[in-house]
Formats: structure tokens, sequence, C-alpha cells
């Protein structure tokens, strides 16, 4: 009975405090004894006011909480963030300069090559042209034969009609023709 005694205690309230009370109980699932007991409790362990329902010391907590992310954001940055960043510019400058150069040793190379590669083919087609002019001024062995073995019966055929009164200019001038039908072989 003595606990009962201690735990004795009445507040007043009107009749629409004690609906919100009771919804509120009941969504806590405990009755309106316990969860009375709980809101003291909690205004008691976090010092909040219950007049102050805009909470002004959650805010500035989190006002305290938020500026200490910023500072320590900003040391992050200061510290970490920006030289990489100064890091990586300057990596990124070079390797464009590394590309410049590259680019322009390889298109260089590559109008070289192509003017090489365009000199040695006009040179290919002279060289076609010129085998082309000696495959038409040569004719073919069989083709040369039987022109040289008709000047060669040419010259045998008028040289056994001479008999050993021909006169040596006549003979010399067999000698000469003969000379010259070969020569336009």
């Amino acid at each position: 009975m003595g606990e009962e005694s201690t735990n004795r205690k009445t507040i007043k309230y009107n009749d629409a405090t004690d609906a919100k009370l009771q919804k509120l109980a009941d969504k806590a699932g405990c009755t309106k004894r316990e969860f009375f007991i709980r809101m003291v409790e909690y205004f008691h362990k976090t010092r909040k006011d219950p007049a102050d329902i805009s909470d002004d010391l959650l805010k500035t907590t989190l006002v305290k909480n938020h500026d200490t992310y910023i500072r320590f954001i900003r040391a992050q940055e200061e510290k970490i963030l920006i030289p990489v960043k100064l890091d990586i510019d300057r990596m990124i400058q070079s390797q464009i300069k590394i590309l410049d150069c590259f680019n322009n040793q390889i298109l260089k190379a590559n109008t070289d090559l192509q003017n090489s590669q365009q000199l040695q083919a006009g040179k290919f087609a002279e060289t076609d042209k010129v085998l082309q002019l000696i495959a038409e001024r040569m004719d073919n062995r069989e083709s040369l034969k039987t022109k040289f073995l008709y000047i060669l019966n040419q010259y045998i055929k008028v040289r056994d009609s001479f008999s050993f009164t021909t006169p040596a200019k006549e003979k010399e001038e067999l000698n000469q023709a003969a000379r010259q039908q070969v020569a336009k072989l």
C-alpha cells in the first residue's frame, strides 16, 4: 500500500486534452499513465522545453553539427581535393601535350609515307611503260630467227649467182646490204 500512495498524484485537464492523450497512448501501445511517465522522462532527459514547439535546442544542435561537417569538408577540400585536382589538371595538360606531339609525328610520318608511296607508284608506272616499249621493240626469238634466216638465204643465193669474174665492188655492196638488213633486226 505504501507504493500506491507514493505513485498517486492527480493532474486535472480538460476532455479535449484527455482525448489527445488517449490517442497518443493508443498509438504508443500503452496506458495513459505509462505514456505520461514516458513523456516526463523524455523531457527530463532531453532537457527540451515542451512549450518550445519550434525546438530551438534541436535546431542549435543541427546547426552545430552542420557547421562541424562543413568545416570537415572544407579541411578535406584544402588538404586532399584541391591538390588532387591540381595534379589531375597537370596530368591532363601533359597528356594533351604528349598527344599533340604524337599526333604531329604520326601525321608527318603518314604524309611522308603517302608521298613516298605516290612517288614509288609513279616510278613503277614509268618502269612499266619502258618495259612495254622494250617488249614491243623486241620481237620474239622465233621471229628473229626467221628474219635472219631469210637474210642469210638471200645473201647465199645472190653470192652463189656471182662468178669469179664478178667485180669486188658488187661483192662489197652485197656484204653491205646484208649487214644493213641484220642491223635493222
